[in-house]
């Protein structure tokens, strides 16, 4: 599973979040953090709403260097949640990705 985080440096929920998804262990992450500061875009769209979480998929028969990808947002998790509770999130999300 691929996941984009728009953080900023200095952000404590965004580096927390980052902690947590980092030590799960039962789904292969694949985690790519992107600081909202480096893009003037990114910052615009998520300064107030940081950290956005994303999971990404991949047009059938894309590989990685082609742009047949979607993001999806997922919903933010609460500071508390546990990393078995943000686990479970994961799994659900990857069971029924309508969702």
């Amino acid at each position: 599973m691929q996941l984009i985080l728009y953080s900023k440096p200095g952000c404590h929920l965004c580096e927390g979040l980052q902690e947590k998804l980092e030590q799960i262990q039962s789904i292969p992450l694949e985690l790519e953090v992107r600081d909202i500061t480096t893009q003037d875009d990114w910052f615009q769209q998520y300064q107030y709403e940081i950290p956005v979480l994303f999971w990404v998929s991949q047009a059938e028969g894309a590989t990685f260097d082609t742009l047949n990808s979607t993001l999806h947002p997922i919903p933010r998790p609460s500071p508390r949640a546990t990393i078995a509770q943000l686990e479970q999130m994961l799994q659900k999300l990857l069971s029924d990705p309508a969702q």
